[in-house]
């Protein structure tokens, strides 16, 4: 019985959020980091997280809110893929949340109908754009932790 369209998408989002999340925790760095699809080298529990972290980045806090926040997509290729030492599913998943963060704040008090900072878009538009890459790499988390560890379900 929803009636508020954008706290919908926000519901929304969030289950694929922490869907995407329980799919990185308890994976040791080794197996997060492995490419196991010999044609997508690049294709790791931690890169799929990396990208989300830019793919909110750049859609619900730069190209949404209008936020300051240095773009993750600097570069070509993409380079949101690509992993340092740094890089632990501890350490992505806080960067993952705080992200989190900044959308909302970036995105508050705007209503689905309102242009993006850009004014390419609209809200509602940009909500579901991201809710839709999120479902997709969340399918390919599903993938990838079943073959690093067996680990399957929701």
């Amino acid at each position: 019985m929803a009636h508020d369209e954008l706290q919908l998408q926000w519901d929304f989002l969030d289950f694929l959020r922490h869907t995407a999340v329980m799919k990185v925790e308890g994976l040791t760095r080794d197996l997060a980091a492995a490419a196991p699809v010999p044609t997508s080298p690049k294709m790791t529990v931690l890169g799929v997280l990396k990208h989300l972290i830019a793919v909110e980045r750049y859609w619900l806090c730069i190209a949404g809110g209008g936020s300051d926040l240095p773009s993750l997509w600097q570069g070509s290729p993409d380079p949101s893929w690509n992993l340092s030492e740094e890089d632990t599913p501890s350490s992505l998943i806080a960067k993952y949340r705080d992200e989190w963060a900044n959308a909302k704040d970036a995105l508050s008090g705007r209503k689905p109908d309102d242009l993006s900072a850009n004014g390419d878009f609209t809200v509602r538009w940009i909500m579901q754009h991201v809710t839709q890459e999120t479902a997709r790499h969340v399918g390919h988390l599903d993938f990838l932790r079943e073959l690093a560890d067996g680990e399957v379900g929701e």
